[in-house]
């Protein structure tokens, strides 16, 4: 039988309970303390601006006045030292270190240049410098059109405001040239006069609802995402009109878009060799991250390459957008308790074991590519070569969407390598497809094949003529760019050159 004593709380039991209760107030009080500072630093910011900003003001220089730090920041991704073991900060010739790559796009303006992305300052000059653009001498000429731009400044949306989206959409890229003068910039994620987070690329609005979404039902922590999804994905271009369309009517997979592509029967080119109908992909870097593990834990693309930075007791975004590698204490280590070499370590393994899968992607596909060109010179008809061309489409799309993509291979390193791997089969599978139309043909030997060791070798085999195309474009960079620039400037469109 139990007595009085037995139903009575122990001393340090009541005091345990005493001090935890004491403890959780001072956490919640913390807390509390935390978010209405906060909130004050935010005010204070937004009631202390000095520049009343309106509209889609496209010069980021405007914002400086009111946001130093942020801009000082952004103003680094000029910077181009930076440099991991698998890219970096500056521009590589890609086709040089891959010659192979020439034999893929053959036909395609990406054949004849092709290098690692710089920082978002850079993205306007690029888009000047690169062969793909042609060298344009009137507003009206050039190969490429106006919504090549898309992506690459905050004057787009200004121009897609004043103008209509599919009028910006349907002229030539070089009818643009005067008033795209502005890189990537504040008014390309934020609404000038509150900084919110905002969606300034109708084709992600368009791409949501293609799916069934509505993109307003968004959160904060997703639109730290969705801002860079406005670029970073695939994307296509109408035949008529070239008005921007993200292929996302059966999900944002890698199948779900080739099934779209198929339905429409749509293809970015036909390849010069081969003569298969090829999909080029752009860069489906939101995509292949919302597969990996990090979006699904819920941490988004400014969670790691735009971590915050603490200053005098202000707290902000660092929009110096870059690897996360070249700020691993900051970004990483914010949740992981690994060494920085354990950690860069752990990305360069997993980068390494998607590249072993690329070399011999690429070397399958572009023997395909070439031995397909050697199965219609020997008389192959396209009923003998349709399964062939079918297979070095997908095995293609497969490769290059993958590829394309910055930082897949770190992002979702299972999927990326399971894309790989689907194009690796089938590139061997149309290799086989095409020695049985050789067979056929009455042919059984091995295919002899052009040495293609060089980008030179290879844009001379499918042939380019390269010395041409570069004094064009050193042409069009001497004489139309600066002509582009000085009118920005008569017009009030750029504040200093860039």
């Amino acid at each position: 039988m139990k007595s009085k004593n037995d139903n009575k709380m122990k001393p340090w039991v009541g005091w345990l309970l005493f001090f935890s209760t004491l403890g959780v107030v001072f956490l919640l009080g913390m807390l509390a303390a935390s978010i209405t500072q906060r909130r004050a630093e935010i005010a204070s910011v937004m009631n202390n601006r000095k520049v009343e900003i309106t509209g889609i003001e496209s010069r980021s220089e405007i914002f400086a006045v009111n946001y130093p730090r942020q801009y000082e920041t952004w103003a680094e991704t000029a910077d181009t030292t930076f440099q991991s073991e698998f890219n970096g900060s500056s521009a590589v010739d890609v086709l040089a270190e891959r010659p192979e790559m020439v034999i893929l796009w053959a036909g395609y303006a990406f054949a004849k240049d092709y290098s690692t992305p710089r920082g978002h300052k850079h993205a306007v000059a690029d888009v000047h410098h690169t062969l793909r653009t042609g060298a344009p001498m009137t507003p009206d000429e050039g190969p490429q059109p106006a919504t090549c731009w898309t992506c690459k400044s905050p004057d787009v949306p200004r121009l897609m405001d004043s103008v209509g989206i599919a009028e910006f959409y349907k002229e030539s890229w070089a009818h643009w040239g005067h008033e795209v003068v502005n890189p990537i910039g504040c008014a390309d994620c934020h609404d000038a006069e509150t900084m919110d987070l905002k969606i300034s690329r109708p084709a992600l609005i368009e791409g949501f609802e293609n799916m069934g979404m509505d993109i307003r039902e968004a959160t904060h922590q997703d639109m730290r995402s969705l801002a860079c999804a406005q670029c970073h994905v695939e994307y296509y271009f109408t035949p008529e009109g070239k008005y921007l369309i993200f292929p996302w009517h059966n999900g944002t997979s890698m199948e779900g878009a080739e099934q779209y592509y198929d339905s429409i029967g749509f293809a970015d080119y036909t390849h010069a060799l081969s003569k298969a109908p090829i999909i080029k992909a752009q860069h489906p870097d939101y995509e292949i991250y919302k597969t990996g593990i990090h979006a699904q834990r819920g941490v988004s693309c400014a969670d790691c390459h735009m971590p915050y930075i603490s200053e005098g007791g202000i707290k902000y975004s660092d929009h110096h957008v870059i690897s996360p590698l070249a700020n691993i204490s900051n970004t990483c280590q914010v949740c992981h308790r690994e060494s920085e070499e354990d950690l860069r370590n752990a990305v360069y393994e997993r980068q390494r074991s998607a590249n072993q899968i690329r070399n011999l992607v690429e070397e399958e596909l572009s023997k395909a590519h070439l031995e397909a060109q050697f199965a219609w010179e020997k008389g192959a008809s396209e009923t003998q070569m349709h399964n062939a061309l079918q297979l070095i489409r997908q095995a293609q799309w497969r490769w290059d969407y993958a590829v394309a993509s910055h930082g897949g291979s770190f992002h979702s390193p299972v999927e990326f390598q399971r894309i790989l791997s689907m194009g690796l089969d089938r590139a061997h599978k149309a290799r086989f497809e095409i020695s049985k139309v050789l067979a056929e043909l009455g042919f059984t030997g091995n295919v002899p094949l052009p040495d293609i060791s060089t980008k030179e070798k290879a844009q001379a085999y499918i042939g380019l003529d390269m010395d041409k195309e570069r004094a064009n474009k050193q042409k069009f960079q001497e004489t139309i760019v600066p002509q582009w620039l000085e009118t920005a400037r008569a017009n009030n469109r750029l504040v200093s050159l860039n």
